[in-house]
């Protein structure tokens, strides 16, 4: 590994739709956790606002935190398109062998390989299974982190050290209370 920094083994990758539960996702994670911070639903500074606030809370459990996107921010690394920065972890996305060399070839510590399971961010698209992912991810020759569908009991069947999610690792929100006849 180019990085200092060790690859964790859990992550939680930011979304829109997990937004709200972060701080708690946050501070369900182990010690040393990964945390992907996305936010693409936010202008520039709002965006800006949301992964200090998120990055300083996740810096207190020792987790560490990478940047999408091209912005230069404090972060312990980059994830998918943005170029790695010195000294920082760059993880990269794939979805087949192709993508796997490339992410090697381009100097990556690590790559999440996806989707796994169907998944609620791409709902229609063509998923690897338990089969296919870990055939793909023995060839790879970087660490691999499963993704798609993920959740503890999904990464307890795939039996893969590494798996990240958004929904997977995000609490559930509680229903709304509804008046009923006990009411």
């Amino acid at each position: 590994m180019a990085s200092d920094h060790p690859l964790p083994l859990l992550w939680l990758l930011s979304d829109a739709r997990n937004d709200a539960l972060l701080e708690q996702a946050l501070d369900n994670l182990p010690p040393g956790s990964g945390f992907v911070f996305r936010h693409y639903h936010l202008g520039p500074p709002a965006r800006r606002r949301r992964f200090e606030r998120l990055r300083t809370q996740a810096a207190r459990s020792g987790h560490c935190v990478l940047l999408a996107g091209q912005e230069d921010w404090p972060a312990a690394g980059t994830y998918g398109g943005q170029r790695r920065r010195a000294g920082g972890l760059h993880i990269a996305t794939a979805h087949d062998r192709a993508e796997i060399c490339a992410a090697a070839q381009d100097g990556a510590d690590g790559l999440f390989l996806s989707p796994v399971f169907p998944t609620a961010s791409h709902p229609a698209a063509a998923t690897l299974g338990i089969a296919g992912f870990r055939a793909l991810a023995q060839e790879s020759p970087i660490p691999v982190i499963a993704l798609g569908g993920m959740d503890a009991e999904k990464a307890q069947r795939l039996d893969w050290p590494r798996w990240g999610a958004i929904d997977g690792l995000t609490p559930r929100a509680p229903a709304p209370h509804t008046a009923g006849p006990t009411d």
